[in-house]
């Protein structure tokens, strides 16, 4: 089993759980490789194009449309394609829980416990700039993480923050259509994946995890308006952290009703709760996870949005709107905020009304005013596409220039590709990767310095 030295008692646990014969099975499973998993930004690209795109030898993930599985000694991380927001990287179970949650653009959605931002990101890229996308964790510095992520993604309609689930009730009530609820949990599903959770398990198990997901539940339920749909995940086998948190929920809640998951090819129902789903790394190629969705009782219809989807019209500095007028992205001007020199455009439903909260981000970062001129920022640049700003350069992956400007060089064009004067989107095959600022033929290169190349 790989030099993982597991407690008799949970491998005793996973004994009655599966039965003799598939217990062997899951043992076995130990000798298997882990497996390496990437999903694709709908948002940038579709999947098949990616998969022409890219020099990564990939097999597509059977139940995820926009997932597939890459070998192991490949480095998907080292590739132009990854700074430019194409793909995320994660394992192929955890890709599942964002993908059965039915948020369409529009949506009011809450990400609950959502460091380092793997299923938010899928979230966002669903809601396709409408609605709103809430990603929050409790840990200011996962928060932070999670931020890059979603501004890596190019999505826009975002608020981040930093604050226990109890604080965002009291700030929001029943205001969200959608919850994800990836609680944290004492991850028996990822012993194969990372042989560090076997010793945190030790220190910390089930019934420790499970006080703090009853907590969280009544917290989420309390957040979702009427109709709207709450799905609960954890990538751990115990049933005290999976049917009985949801059976609680049911009872403490007689408002919440399970809605039966659909099962695919190496899928199982819950222990006792069919309607649930389990994946097992004996059965599917993917670790361990479990996933539940309930919706509360009740009709979305005439639900009062609460937030400020008619915000007032502030007037901009001159260097901002001259900026803007190189943009044909669409931007409704009345969005648009300037607090310490920096520039946000907020979401459509942003809820003004829910103040006192730790926010790292609240909108789409636009830039910075600097006496007397307007500076883009990066995240600006990864939610544009190459037709919405007046100037572009774009390069072939191979070109030696696309790395040098991520590690943050000034960069020279050819004389076919110049002059520039003034501000360009830099791209690698026609997708964004940030901005420059062109004197003739050469490139100041203005690529965040916290992202660049190592």
């Amino acid at each position: 089993m790989k030099e993982r030295k597991i407690s008799e008692e949970f491998l005793n646990r996973m004994k009655d759980l599966l039965g003799e014969e598939e217990y062997e099975a899951y043992l076995k499973s130990f000798e298997e490789e882990r497996l390496y998993g990437l999903r694709v930004n709908t948002l940038k690209i579709s999947p098949d194009k990616f998969a022409e795109m890219t020099t990564l030898k990939l097999k597509s993930v059977p139940w995820i449309h926009n997932g597939f599985y890459y070998e192991g000694e490949e480095r998907p991380a080292k590739d132009p394609y990854y700074y430019a927001g194409l793909y995320y990287l994660q394992e192929p179970s955890a890709m599942t829980p964002a993908s059965l949650l039915d948020v369409v653009p529009g949506d009011k959605v809450l990400d609950l416990c959502a460091a380092p931002g793997g299923k938010s990101t899928e979230l966002g890229a669903k809601l396709k700039g409408q609605g709103l996308l809430v990603s929050n964790d409790i840990s200011n510095s996962r928060a932070k993480a999670l931020l890059k992520n979603l501004e890596l993604w190019g999505i826009e309609n975002i608020c981040v923050t930093s604050e226990e689930p109890k604080k965002l009730k009291e700030a929001f009530g029943e205001f969200f259509d959608k919850i994800l609820v990836d609680a944290p949990c004492s991850g028996e599903g990822m012993f194969r994946k990372d042989a560090d959770m076997v010793k945190s398990y030790e220190e910390r198990g089930p019934e420790y995890y499970a006080e703090i997901q009853k907590e969280i539940m009544d917290q989420a339920v309390d957040m979702l308006a009427a109709g709207g749909l709450l799905l609960y995940s954890t990538c751990t086998f115990s049933v005290c952290e999976n049917e009985d948190i949801i059976s609680r929920t049911l009872e403490r809640h007689e408002e919440m009703e399970l809605i039966r998951l659909p099962l695919f090819e190496g899928a199982s129902g819950g222990i006792g709760l069919l309607s649930c789903l389990r994946l097992f790394p004996h059965k599917i190629r993917g670790e361990g996870h479990f996933m539940a969705l309930l919706k509360k009782k009740g009709s979305q219809a005439g639900h009062e949005v609460h937030g400020n989807k008619s915000m007032k019209q502030l007037p901009l500095p001159q260097e901002l709107s001259d900026f803007l007028s190189m943009v044909s992205k669409p931007l409704e001007s009345s969005r648009i905020r300037i607090k310490n020199d920096v520039v946000y455009y907020l979401p459509e439903y942003f809820p003004e009304n829910a103040n006192g909260l730790r926010y790292l981000r609240t909108g789409l970062l636009l830039g910075e005013m600097k006496k007397g001129r307007f500076e883009p920022g990066q995240a600006f640049a990864m939610a544009l596409k190459p037709e919405e700003f007046k100037q572009t350069v774009s390069w072939k992956k191979q070109d030696e220039r696309v790395i040098r400007y991520l590690k943050g060089e000034t960069i020279f064009l050819k004389e076919e590709e110049g002059p520039i004067k003034g501000w360009c989107l830099v791209c690698v095959e026609g997708i964004p990767l940030g901005f420059a600022k062109g004197s003739g033929a050469v490139l100041k290169n203005k690529y965040y310095p916290g992202w660049r190349w190592q």
